[in-house]
């Protein structure tokens, strides 16, 4: 319970991270904002990491290295993914991989969730891509083209393998490891934008923004590490990765979007979800 409770919380955090983030990248490119934001959560996370005790082993710097270079990867090629192809399918397809990645290594791991948890991950598998559905475009709608569906399956792939590190992070490396993964994401990053030239800083509202994204980054980073560590990765993950329902909740009471019966009923769902993967866990 204690861990489905933080993956919970990491979902919070993480969707309102997202909508916060949305907010910014209408403003300003979406790299200038993570740029800030990367750079934010590590420096929050290595605060916080003395006191949480634990070192850096060799162990720790590998899982941590690996999480941080596919979560750099992975949140590149999910916005040009976003930025090219339709929102509509693009988030959903992603969505469905950062969920049934890390199942599927708990299960390989020897996780045994119970019948009625596995029925809670159906039932989070059906509402994620529901929740995340946006409405039709018309005929100059982007398209689903084979080098957005390769961008979207890769940054699914590897925000599902990056829970996969994440989990693998040894216990008595406290929050070193985690602290490492944001510095090398943070790195790859920014090296990304200076090839590109995107390097630029931001200033005024939006400077306070990007750091209150970093700062609702963090807490869904640490909580879902400990998720991993006190619970199952394939029942933790699943509860984190309902993170869009988070998203649509703020849309409709923050900026009054309207939402369709389907992103409704998938709302329903991830309540539903959740529920009984407590239960069941």
């Amino acid at each position: 319970m204690i861990s489905i409770a933080l993956a919970l919380v990491s979902a919070v955090a993480y969707g309102t991270s997202d909508f916060f983030g949305a907010i910014a990248s209408r403003r300003i490119d979406a790299l200038r904002v993570i740029l800030l934001t990367y750079p934010v959560s590590t420096l929050l996370i290595a605060a916080a990491a003395p006191f949480a005790g634990g070192r850096l082993s060799p162990e720790a710097l590998l899982w941590g290295g690996a999480s941080g270079l596919a979560t750099a990867v992975a949140i590149w090629w999910y916005y040009l993914a976003l930025a090219d192809g339709p929102i509509s399918v693009v988030s959903p397809v992603a969505a469905i991989l950062v969920t049934a990645i890390p199942v599927v290594a708990g299960v390989a791991l020897g996780e045994r969730p119970s019948t009625l948890a596995v029925g809670g991950i159906v039932l989070a598998v059906i509402a994620i891509p529901l929740v995340s559905r946006s409405g039709a475009g018309g005929t100059d709608a982007p398209r689903f083209t084979p080098r957005v569906a390769r961008l979207t399956v890769g940054s699914g792939a590897l925000f599902g393998l990056s829970f996969v590190f994440t989990g693998q992070m040894p216990a008595d490396g406290g929050l070193w490891p985690l602290a490492f993964a944001r510095a090398v994401a943070a790195g790859v990053i920014l090296a990304a934008a200076l090839r590109l030239g995107r390097a630029k800083p931001v200033g005024g509202g939006l400077f306070w923004l990007a750091v209150l994204i970093g700062v609702f980054d963090a807490v869904a980073n640490v909580t879902m590490l400990y998720a991993f560590r006190t619970g199952l990765l394939s029942l933790a993950s699943v509860v984190i990765s309902l993170y869009p329902a988070v998203t649509v909740v703020f849309a409709i009471a923050v900026v009054r979007e309207r939402v369709g019966r389907v992103q409704m009923a998938g709302l329903g769902l991830a309540g539903a979800a959740i529920l009984t993967i407590a239960v069941g866990g």
